[in-house]
């Protein structure tokens, strides 16, 4: 296989050199730079009369000079399209202040003051979702990382921590339910319509942390009794009509902190937790103290409206969330280049959650494969950056697959290193040392080192290089023993020329090939550019299976005879591995010759391992249905140097229409046994209802009539969306006259709920439906559709960006729709504008003439005028 070696030596190789528009950059932000705060502010009142179009906001702020700061006289209060209405120091009315930019500058003579500002806000023109704004009738908060700028003026970083007292005041009848961090401590009615009440936050807490919400809501409610016998409230909130749609998500965060206190040790710490869905939110969820914001897709879910992944998301965000309370709250960040601090440190407890929840080689595979498609390309691209970013210039750009999935890949070596046990006692360590400050990843790697006794003076290495450490390995046989070679290159990443090798744990097993047994699993820790490990005991030349349960983040560069992978397949023990080798095998037959299909021997391997995954009676359905999936076609891109996406996509749809010929009849009857088990949410039928769809997917490919009887019969007899929405999906990519009447009757069954109307446009945005690009431009102008709400955007736009064949049509349309988004997203809502740029920035790994285009694309874009920082950011380092 070719696989790019030096990503920035890629550059020539699509197009000649041309120079890209100059962007006006915003100032970067080192981490070298940092400072501790001048002033800290030990407590923070807040008085909101709260209004859509206009809202008072009065704070009151009890700030002393910090010892270690520098001495400055005045304190910075950040803001962000604020305008100060009056500003009083000690009760006093002050004109002894001035602006700076958008930050506001107060002189303070001693050494300990109360600072209070008065400022109004319009929350329902906020489309930018940041800070305080409206949704569907209510009021709402998100401040990470740099939104409470924009309700206040505050030292907005996260090394400010104080305690609040917040006060909500507005109409009982559009605003019922008043909500904010912490304990409600009173409440009361003013007697003219309006009513009020109070909250108290004990536990000091950045800005980015602050949370409140207005709203005609209606709550389920539970309790939870904690390990120590505290009894704590819990309330999920929702819109009138959404109630029954929230059973799942309370199990889930009763599970959640049930677990936390078995696994972490990590009881909670106030007497109410509440969770609110929103139907506006740039993110998944947020973790704000005693009061977590959620998008609304990520807590409503039943059989009719959710599938699977839905209910396994919901379970998983609700846990990510509530593991914040310690990773990330009690302990939070110094700076926001620690980010991955708090969430690595939290993807990965949530995954330990989600695979004690339910299957957990299942489990490890998904999470793999996201780090495939998501954290590797950005690793290989012009947005690498290490775990721990030496800069930044807009903060939001660096909520990134590598600060969370690769941060968690990076603790998660620490505890194979470790040991559980040993782990825990580091993480115990760190939450006692820790606990009310904010932190940094020294911090954490530190108390490791202290909990665990392992030296990880160079691991700290993974913190500070960016770039996947791609391993060529090679075993050898020499008498009676094994010898596995290894050698380390990372290479090459943006500002990041020269890389040193690194702390890399691999689990491995070696195999008899007579008896398929192996002798135990080994753990080496290669640290060189190159080394050898001697294994005694072989009189035959063993199968090596590396890198099992994926103990490292790596790309494992090694030349596998294809009678070891179909071993390998068949007898592996660890999940993971036989995952990887039937992968593995898959991809060197895609990418034979540049991403031709290669010789039939390779497929007949693919074929016959496929054939063994459908009959081996010892597999659960759960993991057949992920041994049938083939990888996916961005994954193929990346083991090229230059990938061709419509070779690549013609090769891989070549080898399911083969498989779907070939193993038919299995395919079949595969379906007719998994249609028989009734729904549940117990494994066997979640199995089931994945086999069903994997069954469908190959015989769409190789027998499309058939499929589309199947799939219409599933559609019709479906009882929950797992079925239903698998049908649906392959018949959205066939060519036949069921398509548009089950997505019209889709359309129709579910009309007014909103996360299954986003399904809807999905479903036609990601099809393998030769018309998908055309099929997106008439759903941009469907009466559902609106630019104003995230989950929508995503829905249809990224849906398709992810589309290989319809985004990398030869012709470039696909590159100018996203552009066009772009452009016009990016004056309303900024953050999700940029987090479309990506895809576009892949243009030096894709061959010449959609290279030319992709860049082209993107210069349009830079050339705009009034770019936000967030996009322009991104543009620029995509262009490099």
């Amino acid at each position: 296989m070719d696989i790019a070696r030096d990503p920035s030596a890629l550059s020539g190789n699509a197009q000649p050199a041309v120079a890209a528009p100059v962007l006006a950059q915003p100032q970067e932000i080192r981490r070298a730079d940092y400072r501790p705060p001048a002033w800290l502010v030990d407590e923070v009142g807040l008085d909101f009369a709260l209004d859509p179009d206009a809202t008072q906001v009065r704070s009151r702020l009890s700030v002393r000079r910090n010892p270690a700061g520098d001495g400055d006289h005045a304190i910075r209060l950040n803001g962000d399209g604020l305008a100060a209405r009056s500003v009083m120091v000690d009760g006093v009315i002050t004109n002894d202040w001035h602006m700076d930019g958008a930050d506001l500058i107060v002189a303070l003579p001693g050494d300990a003051h109360e600072v209070s500002v008065e400022t109004q806000i319009t929350p329902s023109a906020n489309s930018q979702l940041m800070g305080l704004y409206a949704s569907g009738g209510m009021l709402c908060t998100q401040c990470e990382a740099e939104g409470f700028r924009r309700i206040t003026f505050f030292p907005d970083r996260p090394d400010v921590l104080s305690t609040y007292r917040v006060r909500l005041t507005g109409e009982k009848g559009r605003f019922p339910v008043l909500l904010s961090n912490g304990n409600c401590t009173a409440s009361g009615d003013n007697g003219d319509g309006t009513h009020w009440a109070e909250w108290h936050d004990p536990w000091p807490k950045p800005s980015y942390l602050f949370a409140l919400v207005a709203g005609d809501l209606v709550a389920r409610r539970d309790s939870f009794t904690t390990m120590s016998g505290r009894k704590v409230d819990l309330a999920i909130w929702v819109r009138d009509g959404d109630l029954d749609r929230t059973d799942h998500a309370m199990r889930s965060l009763k599970k959640s902190m049930q677990w936390d206190e078995e696994a972490f040790g990590r009881e909670y710490d106030l007497d109410l937790f509440n969770i609110v869905a929103v139907s506006d939110f740039n993110m998944g969820a947020m973790e704000n103290k005693g009061l977590n914001i959620f998008n609304t897709r990520y807590v409503l879910a039943d059989p009719e409206t959710a599938t699977d992944a839905d209910y396994d998301a919901v379970e998983g965000v609700i846990g990510h969330e509530y593991f914040h309370n310690w990773s990330g709250n009690r302990v939070t960040c110094r700076d926001w280049f620690q980010l991955s601090l708090k969430e690595g440190f939290t993807v990965l407890r949530d995954q330990l959650f989600s695979q004690a929840m339910g299957s957990e080689s299942v489990k490890r595979i998904e999470d793999v494969r996201v780090l495939r498609a998501a954290q590797f390309p950005e690793d290989s691209g012009p947005l690498a950056h290490p775990i721990r970013p030496d800069s930044y210039r807009e903060i939001s750009n660096f909520y990134t697959a590598t600060v969370y999935n690769k941060g968690a890949e990076v603790i998660r070596m620490m505890r194979t290193m470790a040991g559980p046990e040993n782990f825990r006692k580091g993480s115990d360590l760190y939450f006692d040392r820790h606990d009310g400050e904010a932190a940094t990843c020294e911090d954490f790697v530190t108390a490791m080192e202290d909990g665990t006794g392992l030296d990880l003076s160079r691991f700290r290495l993974w913190y500070s290089q960016a770039g996947t450490p791609r391993v060529e390995a090679r075993l050898e046989h020499d008498g009676d023993a094994a010898i596995l070679h290894l050698s380390q290159t990372v290479p090459a990443t943006p500002g990041q020329p020269d890389k040193q090798p690194m702390p890399i744990p691999l689990r491995l097993a070696l195999f008899d090939r007579d008896s398929g047994d192996h002798g135990g699993e080994q753990l080496v820790v290669f640290d060189k550019a190159g080394d050898s490990f001697r294994f005694p005991g072989f009189a035959k030349p063993p199968v090596l299976s590396l890198n099992r349960g994926f103990s490292a983040p790596v790309a494992i560069e090694r030349a596998v005879p294809q009678d070891e992978l179909v071993f390998l397949a068949a007898h592996d023990d660890d999940p993971l591995a036989r995952y990887e080798a039937m992968q593995s095998l898959t991809v060197q037959y895609l990418t034979a010759d540049g991403g031709k299909a290669g010789d039939g021997d390779g497929r007949d391997a693919i074929g016959a391992a496929m054939a063994a995954i459908l009959d081996d009676p010892a597999l659960d359905d759960l993991m057949r249905g992920e041994l049938l999936m083939l990888p996916g076609e961005a994954y193929l891109a990346e083991q090229l140097l230059v990938a061709d996406p419509g070779a690549i996509h013609a090769a891989r749809e070549g080898l399911k229409a083969w498989l779907g010929q070939r193993l038919e009849d299995r395919l079949v009857a595969l379906h007719a046994r998994a249609s028989a088990v009734p729904y549940g949410l117990e494994a066997v039928a979640r199995g089931a209802r994945k086999l069903k769809t994997q069954a469908l997917v190959l015989l769409a490919a190789g027998a499309p009539a058939v499929a589309a009887e199947l799939a219409a019969a599933q559609y019709s007899a479906a009882d929950n969306m797992t079925d239903r929405q698998g049908a649906l999906m392959v018949l959205a990519g066939l060519d036949t006259p069921a398509r548009e009447t089950f997505l019209a009757d889709f359309k129709t069954r579910y009309e007014g709920n909103a996360l299954v109307t986003d399904k809807w446009f999905s479903l036609q945005a990601g099809s393998l439906h030769p018309q998908a690009l055309e099929h997106v431009k008439h759903l941009a102008q469907h009466p559902d559709f609106t630019m104003n709400n995230p989950n929508r955007v995503r829905s249809l736009y990224m849906a398709f960006a992810v589309n290989p064949q319809a985004f990398h049509a030869a012709s470039g349309e696909g590159y100018r729709m996203i552009a066009d988004l772009i452009l016009a997203l990016d004056p309303i809502n900024a953050q999700t504008a940029a987090r479309f740029v990506p895809p576009l920035g892949r243009w030096r790994r894709i061959e010449p003439g959609r290279s030319a285009l992709m860049r082209a694309e993107l210069e349009r874009v830079a050339a705009a005028p009034n770019l936000s920082r967030d996009t322009a950011e991104q543009v620029g380092r995509s262009l490099g």
